[in-house]
C-alpha cells in the first residue's frame, strides 16, 4: 500500500485545471467551465472511490482518477471543438483508463526549469524580484524550510519530471535576467544535469541551455565558457528583456547577428527564443514573434525553437485571423509571410505553458493545435511543459495522449487530425532530430527505467504546482519592486 503523505486526504486532482502561471504572466481567474470541471471531478472522485472501496487519494493516484478528471472536462465543455477520447468505463476501471492515458512514446521535454537553491543570484533589483516571486507568489516557500529554495531545486525537478512523469529526456532552460541575477546560472544547469544522472545512471539524459542575452554587457563574451566548459546544448534568448528595459527584434539587430555568429563559431546552433507571454513591465512589442519567420530565413544554418508559440494568455484563441493576428496567430502569420512550408525549414513551434494553459480549454486547444498542425506541420511542433512551475508534467502528458480535434473542426477549418503519428512526432521525435538524440538508445532499459518502476510501485505524486496562484500576489510583487523586471 502506497504512503500518501503528500496529500493524504486527496484534496488535489491529478489533472490540474487552474490559473497557475509560470511566473511570466498574470494568473487568470478560473472560467465557469474550469470551475464546473473541477467540481464534477471532485464529486466523481468521492463517488467512485466509495464505489470501488478505496480512499479518495488512492483513487486519484490511479489511472482512473486521471480519467475521471479529464471526463469532467468533457462534461463541462460539451460543445468544444476538442475533447478527451476515453473509454466509457475509464473513470471506474484503471485498466480501461490506462489504454488511453499510457503509452510507449519517446517523450522529450525541451522546456523545464529549476533554481539554484543557494540564492547566490539574489543581487540587485532583479534578484530581489526573483526572490520575492519564489518566496511569495509561487506559494511554496514555507515548504522549502529555512532560507533556501529547495522546492525549486534540481532534486525537485528530478523527482517531478524524471520519476513522477513518463519524460525520457528533458532540457533545463535558462531564465531571464542578467548574469549576476539569473536564478538558473549555466553552472547550476550543469549541476542539474549531474543530479539527474545520479538518480538515473549514465543513460539518464538531461540537456541544458545557456542563457543568451546579448544586450547584457559581457554576455556575448560569456558564450565561450558556456559552450566550452559547461557544454550547453542550445541557447535561450529573451529578446523582450534588456538591462534598460528595452528589447530587440532578431531580424534587424546587430546584437542578434553577433550572437548568431558566435553560436556558429562555437558549434551550438540551436536557439530557443521566448516569444509570446509578454514579460510584465517590459515593452510589449518585443514579445511578438513577428520577426521569427524572417530570422529563420536569414539564418538557414541555425535552428529556431519559438518558445510559447507566441501565446498571449489573456487572448482567446480561435480560427486563424490574418487581418488582426493576436496570440499564436502572430507566429502563424510570421511563418506564412516568410514563405516557409509545412514540415520543412528551421523554425519550430514549442508548447511550453501553451498546452498547460489550453488543456482545460478544449475549444481553444483544438484551434491552437489545429492551426499549428496546418501551418507548421506535425514535424515542426515540439514538446515542452514549463515544469517545474506546474509541478510534474505527467498530467500534461496524459491529457495530450487522450486529446483529439473534433471532426467538425477538421472539416470546417481544415485542421489535420491530432493522430498517433502527430503525437509521437510532437512528444519527442522532432526534438530528438533537433538535438541529435538516438531515440532507441534513450528508450532502452536503464537505471532510470528501473528507478522509475520502483518509484511507481509506491506512487506518491505531489499533484502540486509551484507557479503563482493569483493575480493579487503577482501584482503586489511587481509594484513593490519598481514595476518591471529589467
Amino acid at each position: 500500500m502506497a504512503k500518501f503523505d503528500l496529500d493524504p486526504e486527496g484534496t488535489r486532482l491529478p489533472v490540474r485545471f487552474d490559473g497557475t502561471s509560470n511566473g511570466e504572466f498574470l494568473p487568470l481567474d478560473l472560467t465557469e467551465e474550469q470551475k464546473r470541471a473541477n467540481a464534477i471531478a471532485h464529486e466523481t472522485a468521492t463517488a467512485n472511490a466509495r464505489r470501488l472501496g478505496m480512499g479518495r487519494r488512492e483513487f486519484l493516484v490511479s489511472a482512473a482518477g486521471a480519467a475521471a478528471t479529464l471526463s469532467a472536462c468533457n462534461a463541462a465543455n460539451p460543445q468544444a471543438g476538442g475533447r478527451y477520447a476515453l473509454p466509457n468505463d475509464a473513470a471506474l476501471d484503471s485498466e480501461a483508463a490506462a489504454s488511453a492515458l499510457t503509452g510507449d512514446e519517446f517523450i522529450f521535454d525541451v522546456q523545464t526549469h529549476c533554481v539554484d537553491p543557494s540564492g547566490a543570484w539574489k543581487v540587485g533589483r532583479e534578484g530581489e524580484i526573483w526572490d520575492a516571486v519564489l518566496r511569495r507568489a509561487f506559494g511554496q516557500y514555507a515548504k522549502c524550510g529555512g532560507e533556501g529554495y529547495e522546492c525549486y531545486s534540481a532534486q525537485t525537478l528530478a523527482k517531478e519530471v524524471y520519476l513522477d512523469s513518463d519524460t525520457d529526456v528533458a532540457v533545463v532552460s535558462a531564465l531571464w535576467g542578467s548574469q549576476q541575477s539569473n536564478p538558473t546560472p549555466t553552472h547550476y544547469a550543469a549541476e542539474a544535469r549531474e543530479i539527474v544522472q545520479s538518480i538515473g545512471g549514465e543513460d539518464a539524459r538531461c540537456l541544458i541551455h545557456g542563457g543568451l542575452l546579448p544586450n547584457d554587457p559581457g554576455d556575448l563574451e560569456a558564450m565561450e565558457e558556456k559552450a566550452r566548459v559547461h557544454k550547453v546544448d542550445a541557447w535561450k534568448m529573451y529578446p523582450q528583456w534588456g538591462p534598460d528595459g528595452r528589447g530587440f527584434f532578431l531580424d534587424e539587430s546587430d546584437l542578434a547577428n553577433r550572437a548568431f555568429d558566435e553560436a556558429r563559431r562555437l558549434g551550438v546552433t540551436t536557439i530557443a527564443v521566448h516569444k509570446g507571454i509578454p514579460l510584465y513591465g517590459l515593452e510589449y512589442e518585443y514579445s511578438s514573434p513577428q520577426d521569427m519567420g524572417r530570422a529563420a530565413v536569414q539564418n538557414p544554418d541555425l535552428t529556431f525553437l519559438v518558445y510559447h508559440s507566441g501565446m498571449e494568455h489573456a487572448k482567446t484563441e480561435g480560427a486563424y485571423n490574418p487581418d488582426d493576428p493576436q496570440g499564436v496567430d502572430r507566429l502563424i502569420k510570421a511563418h506564412k509571410d516568410a514563405g516557409l512550408k509545412r514540415n520543412e525549414g528551421n523554425l519550430y513551434a514549442e508548447l511550453g505553458s501553451v498546452w498547460r494553459h489550453l488543456m482545460s480549454r478544449p475549444d481553444e486547444a483544438a484551434h491552437v493545435l489545429g492551426k499549428l498542425l496546418a501551418t507548421f506541420g506535425e514535424e515542426r511542433i515540439i514538446w515542452g511543459t514549463d515544469s517545474i512551475w506546474f509541478g510534474s508534467p505527467q498530467d500534461q502528458i496524459q491529457a495530450f495522449r487522450a486529446f483529439e480535434i473534433g471532426e467538425e473542426y477538421q472539416e470546417r477549418f481544415g485542421y489535420p487530425a491530432l493522430d498517433a503519428y502527430a503525437k509521437r512526432r510532437i512528444f519527442g521525435l522532432n526534438g530528438a532530430e533537433v538535438y541529435g538524440i538516438d531515440v532507441p538508445q534513450a528508450k532502452r532499459a536503464s537505471t532510470l527505467t528501473e528507478r522509475r518502476a520502483a518509484h511507481r510501485a509506491e506512487a506518491n505524486p505531489s499533484f502540486a504546482t509551484y507557479g503563482p496562484k493569483n493575480r493579487r500576489d503577482f501584482m503586489r510583487l511587481w509594484h513593490e519592486h519598481g514595476g518591471r523586471p529589467g
